[in-house]
């Protein structure tokens, strides 16, 4: 259980560390250098980041004291380690799938259960969404599923070892873009309507002027229109 949210920078050198475990076991534990490639790599990345050896490093000793990351003595470099699941108080499928959040942002089940497959196999969907409910219902809640935006036929989910994700303007309040569409369409036949009228309205006044002159000179006399009826 960590003490304060994480910052994005240890976010990813967390993450990082979890995925190199798994897909690099020869390197691991990392190095500053190595480390430092894997969170500015521009692959599986989103957002892309560059950090300096010096952002890696500070964001290492605030894992550490949150007791995420452990120090390794290596033969002639200092490496690193990760204690997810003891420091974040998860087993080991919930930190696969905390760790692809982190590294590559809000995704639906289905990319979960695809993108964590070199650090976790998950048997099926059912089984993706029955350790992201445990992460989103066991106090402190880690991951939320986030609502629909237009278009999108599956619900995403985010973690919330940062602290609660941004939502963009129109996933927070789709329908008020609806609305403001709608408004829009409604005035622009408004307007449509009322030019109209007031074209119908000129051309009955020519018509009444043309047959007007016609029987002056045909010596009619025409009723007029506006007098009161008998």
């Amino acid at each position: 259980m960590t003490a304060r949210p994480l910052s994005s920078t240890e976010a990813r050198v967390l993450a990082v560390l979890v995925e190199k475990q798994h897909t690099v076991p020869d390197s691991y534990p990392l190095s500053l250098n190595a480390l430092t490639l894997g969170c500015n790599q521009k692959t599986a990345r989103d957002p892309v980041m560059q950090l300096s050896e010096a952002d890696v490093l500070q964001a290492i000793n605030g894992l550490k004291e949150l007791s995420l990351v452990n120090e390794v003595s290596g033969n002639r470099v200092v490496r690193f380690d990760h204690n997810a699941a003891r420091g974040l108080g998860v087993p080991s499928q919930s930190v696969a799938l905390l760790t692809l959040l982190m590294l590559r942002g809000p995704q639906t089940s289905a990319e979960l259960r695809l993108h964590t497959e070199r650090l976790h196999k998950f048997a099926d969907l059912s089984s993706v969404d029955g350790f992201l409910d445990e992460l989103s219902t066991k106090a402190p809640a880690r991951v939320v599923k986030l609502p629909r935006g237009p278009g999108e036929r599956e619900p995403r989910w985010a973690h919330l070892l940062c602290g609660a994700p941004e939502l963009p303007a129109a996933a927070s309040s789709p329908s008020s873009s609806m609305h403001q569409a709608s408004d829009a369409s409604l005035a622009q036949e408004l307007a449509a309507v009322k030019a109209e009228q007031q074209r119908l309205a000129d051309e009955v006044l020519a018509l009444r002027s043309l047959v007007s002159r016609l029987a002056v000179e045909l010596g009619v006399q025409l009723d007029d229109p506006d007098a009161p009826a008998a």
